[in-house]
């Protein structure tokens, strides 16, 4: 169902006219269960990006975080997904194929390491599955200046670090990048190994406290999902 938005960024006074695709009538946070590893992670995150995105734009949002096992069809109602993790990922036979029809047909996974490790359990097993799924090298790295950077706020310099990067935890490195499988010129699967959960781990309302807001980019995501 296509249905017609406009969305406004406030805070560059410059009005965004877009056709979003929603599956229902405010958009929804879906986060992927999964049988291995550890899927719940980051638990105050999603209310932090539903906060900006009503704080920031006039997309209708449903604030109650939805939680949906990857081998059940309710995934495919779901106009945006987060699965994410420090542990083993190894997905059942159901769980690779719900996750290649719902990306094929037109859906949005949102992954990223917590380990912030590119040599870490999470990252070596979640690529794999990317590499059985969608076959060698369909998880590529994108250039610094997609669509993905400006489609709202603009990151000029590409994905914005994350204060875990350098923490002395996971390889200790600022990935100047994130990698991406894309469908027919389309993003369809986002990788992150820059920490991003726990980056927007905390209570939206100390929001208020940061000298810069560290959820824009979360915004950014979100619109390139539901407009692309």
């Amino acid at each position: 169902m296509i249905i017609h938005r406009i969305i406004f960024n406030f805070e560059g006074l410059k009005q965004v006219y877009f056709f979003i695709r929603l599956c229902m009538e405010d958009f929804f946070f879906t986060r992927l269960q999964y049988n291995s590893g550890d899927w719940n992670t980051d638990q105050r995150m999603p209310s932090n990006l539903l906060n900006s995105l009503v704080e920031y734009t006039n997309i209708p949002v449903d604030t109650r975080e939805k939680v949906v096992a990857l081998d059940n069809d309710e995934l495919f109602q779901s106009p945006f997904c987060y699965i994410s993790g420090h542990k083993l990922v190894e997905f059942s036979d159901k769980e690779k194929a719900n996750f290649e029809q719902y990306v094929k047909n037109g859906g949005f996974v949102f992954a990223d390491d917590c380990n912030h490790d590119i040599d870490g359990l999470f990252a070596k097993s979640f690529e794999q599955q990317m590499e059985n799924i969608f076959g060698l090298d369909a998880l590529k790295k994108i250039p610094n200046d997609h669509e993905l950077y400006n489609c709202f706020f603009e990151f000029d310099d590409g994905p914005p670090t994350t204060s875990y990067e350098l923490n002395g935890w996971g390889d200790d490195l600022v990935h100047d990048y994130l990698k991406a499988i894309e469908i027919n010129g389309r993003i369809g699967v986002l990788y992150s190994n820059k920490d991003y959960g726990c980056e927007w781990d905390y209570e939206f309302k100390n929001k208020r406290w940061l000298a810069k807001d560290n959820t824009k980019f979360a915004v950014n995501i979100v619109v390139y999902a539901m407009t692309s």
